[in-house]
């Protein structure tokens, strides 16, 4: 929903009632995670996109029917549907894409919601998308409070709500979109219910230490997956705004020191590209006792190896320093810095989705794989 919400936030606040089509599962090669997101307005005009084309123009279609009924649709494509394979869906996959109109009578939350994901709030939005009860039905969590029912007049509606929160607010704190099953009445041990869960965490943070060139084309290649990106560097003179305007924050700070102050969780990634060892030491002596997801450190073998020499004389064991991934990048011949910036978001990529980082031509099976 991140990518449409400036056009949908309009709409809404216009009084206007819009269908947000939005892909609530996926088995096989889909071309879209659970999450994308497509909006029709009631004009026409529309935002987003739930498969990369394939069917787009049965969406909008389905999203101007849902519109004019004011009633929610859960509708499946995939290859083995001949409507589907009609309008494009070859590739193999399936998509579930729920179709729901949105407007201030239908959807009274949003404007909180749309808030929330503006100011990188965490927030997540539960919907009923099959079993008993009402499709649409949905239920607003945050971290410390909630709104809405999924069961809305039910006597057996807290049951099922609280088990609900307690499921999204822990996908909440992992970043993690998707379906949950319950009974009924919110029991974990059946599955007549079927839940999306949409977490709209904060984006995950890159860390890049290092006020260099190469830090540059990381910083705008990680803007571009998503990140919330900071380039620290000690000297005052190379870590200003105008050389990296593509970071969310520049610090000017002794990179442990800075480290060691901030917060990092599972979804952080580190680059230390300041390829000097009174820095690099003492950062990534902070940074493999970290949860960091990922931790790359730039340099030769010869550097690395140097690197870490000097890490296990400073304490750390061999269970710290197999998280280091040094040098850091994939192997693609990168020369350049954009080309090593290249080198470093495939990795990145590949940690998230558990690729092999092979050329595809060179696999079998399916080209999307489940989280790495």
């Amino acid at each position: 929903m991140r990518d449409v919400l400036d056009d949908i936030v309009r709409w809404f606040e216009s009084g206007e009632t819009f269908g947000l089509a939005t892909v609530v599962n996926t088995f096989r090669s889909a071309p879209r995670p659970p999450g994308a997101a497509m909006a029709v307005s009631a004009s026409g005009e529309v935002a987003g996109s739930v498969s990369g084309g394939c069917v787009e123009g049965a969406v909008y279609d389905l999203a101007q029917s849902v519109i004019g009924s004011g009633e929610p649709v859960l509708r499946r494509y995939g290859v083995s549907d001949d409507d589907a394979f009609a309008v494009g869906l070859t590739c193999g996959g399936i998509l579930d894409i729920l179709v729901e109109p949105v407007g201030p009578a239908t959807f009274p939350e949003f404007g909180a919601v749309a808030a929330a994901i503006a100011a990188r709030e965490p927030v997540a939005v539960a919907t009923v998308v099959a079993g008993p009860g009402r499709v649409g039905a949905r239920r607003i969590v945050w971290p410390g409070h909630s709104a809405g029912s999924l069961a809305p007049g039910a006597p057996y509606a807290a049951r099922l709500d609280d088990a609900v929160d307690d499921d999204a607010r822990g996908m909440l704190a992992q970043g993690l979109t998707g379906q949950r099953h319950y009974g009924r009445e919110g029991e974990r041990r059946l599955d007549e219910l079927t839940v999306f869960v949409h977490s709209f965490a904060p984006p995950p943070r890159l860390l890049v230490f290092g006020a260099i060139d190469f830090a540059a084309a990381v910083a705008r290649i990680g803007k571009f997956l998503g990140y919330h990106v900071t380039v620290c560097d000690a000297r005052g003179v190379f870590a200003t705004p105008k050389r990296f305007p593509d970071a969310d924050e520049v610090v000017v700070k002794w990179p442990h020191k800075f480290l060691g102050e901030t917060e990092v969780d599972a979804r952080t990634a580190i680059c230390v590209l300041t390829h000097d060892p009174k820095f690099d030491v003492p950062l990534l002596e902070v940074a493999l006792r970290t949860p960091a997801g990922y931790i790359g450190a730039m340099g030769s073998r010869r550097t690395h190896d140097d690197r870490l020499k000097r890490l296990r004389e400073a304490g750390l064991g061999d269970a710290e320093l197999a998280r280091l991934r040094s040098p850091i990048g994939l192997d693609l011949g990168a020369r350049t810095p954009e080309e090593t910036a290249v080198s470093i978001a495939a990795e990145l990529i590949q940690l998230r989705w558990g690729g092999s980082g092979r050329p595809l031509t060179d696999t079998s099976g399916r080209i999307h794989g489940e989280t790495g």
